[in-house]
């Protein structure tokens, strides 16, 4: 298998709605974000997949000696191979990656957050990171477009972090700060044992509201000039909107299920968008 099409079944395994935004780029822009989605996806999976943290640790630190590597001319994971040649193109540098691994050992380390800014802080490295490279492949001109994607990347983090849960409270994870369960009176044990409540009915309606108010104030940043090269991103936004009103319509019901898009609907989303340019 080739470098290429390891990290095409990485994208396409996943079953990432990110991967339908891919679909509708040219080639070499094509190449660079299913090639840095993978870099993602493998840095990830290494804290999802890895029960045992310093099993874990380990590799995350096998990964941060390979990207050292990848850029000083000598990759061995198939990944950096497909990757570290498309870099420069796209100004890909290596504190990038090093920022979502750092992001990840977070996950590690930490399992509670105390507030919104501390929480924020983790959504920067594993998503705005993430949100400002694939900005500069999807062909980004102006500087200001750094700043929508970031946001953008917050959006969709506390998208994830909405949808699942119950299933990172299961692996002993809780991404809702702390001070906010407490203004709602949810403690962490109901999350774990999937106990559904009015408490909790609305301290979902509030990171709901938070996460539509940030793809609100991220679209508000987009720059004219870039509106048609960011089609990719904002592809994912009407995909992950779209997601977040399904978790709302089903009254929250994330503690027992993860509620997703169906394949044919997150790409009929993503055409809809890149054909008629609205969500």
């Amino acid at each position: 298998m080739s470098p290429q099409d390891y990290v095409q079944q990485k994208a396409t395994s996943s079953g990432s709605s990110f991967y339908y935004a891919f679909l509708f780029l040219p080639p070499e822009r094509r190449a660079a974000i299913t090639a840095f989605y993978a870099f993602c996806r493998e840095v990830d999976d290494v804290v999802d997949e890895i029960k045992d943290p310093s099993v874990a640790a380990a590799k995350l630190g096998w990964w941060q000696t390979e990207v050292l590597q990848a850029y000083a001319g000598q990759p061995s994971h198939p990944v950096m191979h497909a990757l570290v040649p498309l870099a420069p193109t796209f100004g890909i540098e290596s504190r990038h990656l090093m920022a979502v691994i750092d992001g990840c050992q977070m996950d590690l380390n930490q399992t509670r957050y105390l507030d919104f800014a501390g929480l924020t802080k983790y959504c920067h490295l594993v998503a705005g990171v993430v949100g400002e490279i694939a900005a500069r492949i999807f062909g980004q001109t102006d500087e200001a477009t750094t700043a929508y994607a970031h946001k953008l990347g917050l959006a969709f983090q506390m998208t994830n972090i909405i949808r699942d849960v119950g299933e990172d409270a299961m692996r002993g994870r809780i991404y809702l700060p702390l001070d906010e369960q407490q203004r709602f009176g949810v403690k962490a044990n109901e999350l774990m044992q999937r106990d559904y409540s009015d408490r909790f009915t609305a301290l979902m309606k509030f990171q709901t509201e938070r996460a539509h108010a940030l793809y609100d104030e991220a679209l508000a940043l987009l720059p004219a000039a870039d509106r048609r090269a960011q089609k990719p991103g904002l592809m994912m936004a009407s995909i992950y909107r779209t997601l977040l009103r399904e978790i709302e319509a089903s009254g929250y019901q994330v503690l027992h299920q993860r509620i997703a898009l169906t394949p044919l609907r997150k790409l009929w989303l993503a055409w809809k968008m890149q054909a008629l340019g609205r969500f």
